[in-house]
């Protein structure tokens, strides 16, 4: 026995293993393979391990490169691996502990039990991990990812009383048996409101189930052209190069239909007024099985019909309390809250708009500056007296928008108001332009001062826009714009008819289609005439007398190629012509002297090959403009016009010479022109013209060799504000300083444009133009610095505090834009393209452009952007997400 025991003591752990096996059988084998399975184990661990690196590099790919989403067995196979790993390694850790177990002094009964759970857990571990590693190889890892395709579109801050109708109009989308949505209802009701908020809802899609989403959004209106719409869904869809605009309609048909039908795509289609052949277009007909949607609003349910359509949603006007709220929110709690009464009586004005949000709003907006009871118990008499009755727009909705009308002071303003109708449906409205004809028509005094009136123009604008009968249209290549909504268009129209009275008063069928000039039956009432954006090709004989057309508008009549002498006899009172972008016309019938009131005259952008004679006669003409002529020979003469106040010869193809100058100088009233220059000559003799350098507001220097002028010297030109310098030898250009160092000595200068000058070293002359907004440098070999800091060494400003727009393009040795950061509260965008490899530093911080925008930095070389030195990590990380590649076709 004692032996025995001496013998056992001294056993090795394996043999004690054994010996016990045999007592305790099969379920000892977690403790006899326990080392064995813990290598096993620690080895399939690294393969599951590799497997996943393989998998992860797979997806990754299949992200970043193609876009696509992880299938979701992806995932859940991923976050099965991450659990287990966790468990692997609490399970690992302890293993030194539980190998010494198995020595023969731990072979207790409490022991030997732990020994046995923790070889039974690793046993277990280890199948598991060799059976998601068999479940790891998958041949297919992503699939397209599910996000849509489209640019979320602005909302007004007061949609009121649409979320019922919102929810409804979706929820019908949705459904897989709607393919295409019809929205109908009143102009004003809501329906773009509506149209807008499907729009957003998709653009914010994040998890739809079946493939990309391309959102397209067309604004069609009365003038339903083809071409245009199928421009607006190529620029959508990537068919923006010259040659494809060339096409037919029939092959961009086909092509929008090749690209589309192997696309899950929503169009959306505002403001419909007669049937749109989706299959002229190129749009494949939406199924249950592409998903496609087609949404549209109109105003005529017969349209719906002609859609196909047979369950058209109509969008009404807002319930009572709805509309209450929407009033409330326009008028203001402040202005509520002045009086006890105003609330009461603010209900019977909101209960006069019967609910159209736009009556609403541009009621609500007119009253918010009420503040006694008086004004407000006169706008409910005031409406009342037009809408008793709410069952047609002319009689009921119109009188109402009319109240703001009527609530504008001044008839000065009302007439310019009512001018804006002339435009177009939805056309975006040229600030500078629309103030021109007010000026020339009289409404605005142009008189004493150009600049006066023009910022009285602007005056007027703000106020039209604050009474909501304008909106801003944005600005575009340095203008600023307005539209006027349609039902507010059509309201003016309507008033500027003396409310129907004389229909004839007013002729607009701009953007309409027409051939030839509308017949009128009574020429005597007409007063004004927009004939924009038609396709009349000639204009004959006129046998009607028009002794009270004061503007006649015919731009964009591409098709124009004639207009007869008789036509301009007729109309002794016209005072604002636009014969403008009709590219068709190459010459104008000497008659034209017979517009002895005529102070407006465009023809830029035409091929007129000469001025008439009988031009020279028109004595009263205050506006000119010739630029972008290309095909016309001369303007001598010029100086007969004595009133002339604004000339424009921008990109003209008859440079001016030394006698145009002269003859320029000699129009004693000139105050704005536009001139382009390719003389050094004229160029001097240009600038050391006193009268000549008050008067320039756009100046183009082109083609200048560097034997004529090495450095151009620039006086202090007050009213200058676009500057383009090309193709020039010029080495430096300089700014003619008077009294003090730091003056703005070009404080109205916005847009620079510098290409092909290969002699600059640097622009440091931009330091005096203050409220410069655009800025483009492009293939100019030798600039090193924007702002040099040698150059501007003692002189105290800080530049760009209003750029908003910086391009850089072909600029092999620039080094530097400005030495150290700037704070840049507008700028929008940087780009930097072509060869800028040597800019490495831009002048940021973590604390520029905090008021402003969220910068953009756009740039067409990844080595450009992977070599940038930022100041510090918080500018990298501040700048660097904004980074952006685009390429450009130069």
């Amino acid at each position: 026995m004692g032996s025995c025991v001496s013998v056992q003591l001294q056993a090795p752990c394996d043999q004690v293993l054994n010996h016990l096996g045999s007592c305790f059988c099969s379920k000892l084998k977690y403790i006899q393979n326990l080392r064995k399975n813990l290598v096993d184990l620690e080895t399939a661990m690294e393969d599951l391990k590799a497997v996943r690196s393989d998998l992860l590099r797979k997806v990754h790919a299949a992200e970043e490169g193609g876009g696509l989403q992880r299938l979701h067995q992806i995932k859940v196979w991923l976050e099965r691996v991450e659990s287990i790993e966790s468990k692997f390694n609490g399970l690992y850790n302890s293993r030194d502990v539980e190998l010494k177990r198995l020595c023969f002094n731990g072979a207790g009964p409490k022991n030997l039990r732990l020994s046995y759970l923790y070889g039974k857990r690793v046993f277990k571990m280890l199948n598991m991990v060799k059976d998601l590693k068999s479940k790891g190889f998958f041949e297919e890892v992503a699939s397209p990812a599910a996000r849509a395709v489209g640019e979320e579109r602005p909302l007004t801050p007061t949609v009121v009383g649409q979320e019922t109708v919102l929810e409804k109009a979706w929820n019908h989308l949705m459904d897989d048996e709607t393919k295409i949505m019809g929205l109908y209802g009143m102009g004003g009701v809501g329906k773009t409101t509506l149209l807008t908020q499907i729009n957003n809802k998709f653009v914010d899609m994040c998890d739809t189930h079946d493939g990309v989403v391309i959102v397209i959004w067309v604004v069609v209106s009365g003038d339903l052209q083809v071409h245009k719409i199928q421009h607006r869904i190529g620029n959508k869809i990537g068919y923006k190069g010259v040659e494809w605009k060339k096409k037919k309609e029939n092959q961009k048909a086909l092509d929008i239909f090749n690209f589309l039908s192997k696309k899950r795509f929503v169009l959306l289609l505002d403001d419909i007024w007669k049937k749109v052949d989706l299959t002229e277009i190129g749009i494949p007909n939406p199924t249950s099985q592409n998903g496609c949607k087609i949404v549209f609003t109109t105003r005529s349910l017969g349209v719906c019909t002609s859609m196909g359509v047979h369950e058209p949603m109509e969008v009404r006007c807002l319930s009572t309390n709805d509309a209450w709220d929407l009033f409330k929110k326009k008028v203001g709690q402040n202005t509520l809250d002045i009086h006890p009464d105003i609330p009461k009586i603010a209900r019977k004005v909101a209960g006069a708009c019967r609910g159209l949000p736009l009556a609403l709003n541009v009621i609500g907006e007119t009253m918010s500056c009420k503040k006694t009871t008086q004004e407000w118990y006169h706008a409910v008499d005031v409406l009342k007296t037009y809408a008793a009755d709410f069952s047609d727009v002319k009689e009921k909705i119109l009188p109402i928008l009319k109240y703001s009308y009527d609530n504008l002071e001044g008839e000065n303003v009302k007439s310019c108001f009512l001018y804006c109708s002339l435009f177009p449906e939805d056309a975006l409205i040229d600030k500078e332009r629309v103030i021109d004809y007010w000026i020339c028509e009289g409404f605005i005094d142009g008189v004493e001062s150009k600049e006066r009136a023009v910022n009285q123009g602007y005056e007027i604008l703000g106020t039209l826009v604050c009474a909501s009968l304008l909106q801003e249209g944005g600005k575009y290549d340095n203008k600023s714009y307005v539209r006027m909504h349609d039902v507010v268009r059509e309201m003016a129209l309507w008033i500027a008819s003396d409310l129907e009275k004389h229909k004839e008063s007013y002729i607009v069928r701009a953007g309409v289609g027409l051939n030839e000039v509308p017949k009128v039956q009574n020429w005597q009432l007409v007063t004004r005439m927009s004939l924009v954006n038609n396709k009349i090709k000639e204009i004959h004989e006129s046998h009607h007398e028009c002794p009270n057309l004061t503007t006649l508008l015919l731009q964009n009549n591409r098709c124009l190629v004639s207009i007869s002498g008789e036509f301009f006899r007729s109309m002794p009172r016209l005072v604002v012509l636009d014969l403008s972008w009709n590219v068709e016309l190459k010459a104008l019938p000497e008659q034209i002297s017979e517009l002895v009131s005529l102070r407006y005259l465009d023809l830029s952008e035409s091929n007129i090959v000469r001025l008439p004679v009988g031009l020279q006669k028109l004595k009263r003409l205050m506006h000119l403009n010739l630029e972008s002529m290309l095909c016309l020979e001369g303007v001598s003469g010029i100086s007969n016009l004595s009133s002339l106040k604004t000339l424009k010869l921008l990109n003209f193809i008859m440079w001016p010479t030394m006698s145009l100058l002269k003859e320029l100088e000699r129009l004693e009233h000139l105050e704005v022109l536009t001139v382009e220059i390719t003389s050094s000559s004229v160029l001097k003799q240009l600038l050391c013209s006193h009268r000549l350098v008050r008067c320039l507001q756009k100046l183009s220097i082109k083609y200048i060799e560097e034997e004529s002028v090495r450095v151009l010297s620039l006086p202090s030109i007050q009213d200058l504000r676009e500057v383009f310098i090309g193709g020039c030898g010029i080495r430096e250009i300089m700014i003619e300083r008077n009294t003090m160092l730091t003056s703005p000595c070009l404080p109205h200068l916005s847009k620079v444009l510098i290409a092909g000058c290969n002699g600059l070293k640097d622009l440091t002359w931009l330091l005096f133009a203050p409220n410069l907004t655009h800025l483009s440098v492009w293939n100019s070999s030798q600039l090193e610095e924007i702002i040099s800091q040698e150059e501007a060494a003692g002189i105290d400003i800080v530049p760009f505090r209003k750029l908003e727009y910086l391009h850089l393009w072909d600029l092999p040795e620039l080094m530097s834009i400005y030495w150290s950061p700037l704070p840049f509260p507008y700028l929008s965008l940087i780009n930097v393209q072509n060869d800028c490899q040597k800019l490495r530093k831009l002048p940021l911080d973590s604390q520029s452009c905090v008021a402003g925008e969220e910068l953009v930095i756009e740039y067409g070389d990844e080595e450009w952007k992977e070599k940038v030195e930022w100041g510090d990590e918080a500018t990298r990380l501040r700048f660097l997400p904004s980074c952006k590649l685009v390429l450009y076709d130069v």
